[in-house]
C-alpha cells in the first residue's frame, strides 16, 4: 500500500490499529521505499511512500479508497483503540450473517480497514 503521508500512516497502523514494524527501508525526504508491518495474530502488509514515479504514477486525487480485511480474534478491541484515537469509524462493530464480528475504520488517507473474526474458507 502506498501513502502520501507515510509517517501518519505508520503512526496510525502501529499506534492505533496494533501492527508492528518489522522492516523499514528509508527513502528520500523522510519517505519509505519499502516497509513491512506485521499483525500480531499473523500475516502483515507492505507499505511505502506514494510518489509520481511509484507504480502507475497515480496520485491520491480521484483515487477510490481501498478496503482491506484483517482477521482478528477481538475486533472490539481494535474498535476501542480506533475510537479513542479519534479515527473515522466506517462501520460500528456488528455481527454478520456469515458468523463474523466486524468493524471498519478509515486510516488518515481514507483506506478502510475491516477487522473481523471470519478467517476465510
Amino acid at each position: 500500500m502506498l501513502y502520501d503521508d507515510i509517517a501518519a500512516a505508520r503512526g496510525f497502523l502501529t499506534g492505533v490499529l496494533g501492527f508492528t514494524e518489522t522492516l523499514i527501508v528509508p527513502g528520500e525526504n523522510g519517505g519509505v521505499v519499502h516497509g513491512e508491518l506485521r499483525w500480531p495474530e499473523g500475516g502483515g502488509v507492505m507499505v511505502g511512500s506514494r510518489s509520481p514515479e511509484a507504480h502507475d504514477g497515480a496520485g491520491a486525487a480521484g483515487r477510490e479508497p481501498q478496503w482491506i480485511y484483517v482477521v482478528t480474534a477481538d475486533p472490539d478491541a481494535v474498535y476501542d483503540r480506533a475510537r479513542a484515537a479519534g479515527a473515522t469509524i466506517r462501520q460500528e462493530p456488528h455481527d454478520t450473517d456469515y458468523g463474523s464480528r466486524n468493524v471498519a475504520v478509515a486510516d488518515p488517507e481514507g483506506t478502510v480497514w475491516v477487522f473481523g473474526t471470519y478467517p476465510g474458507a
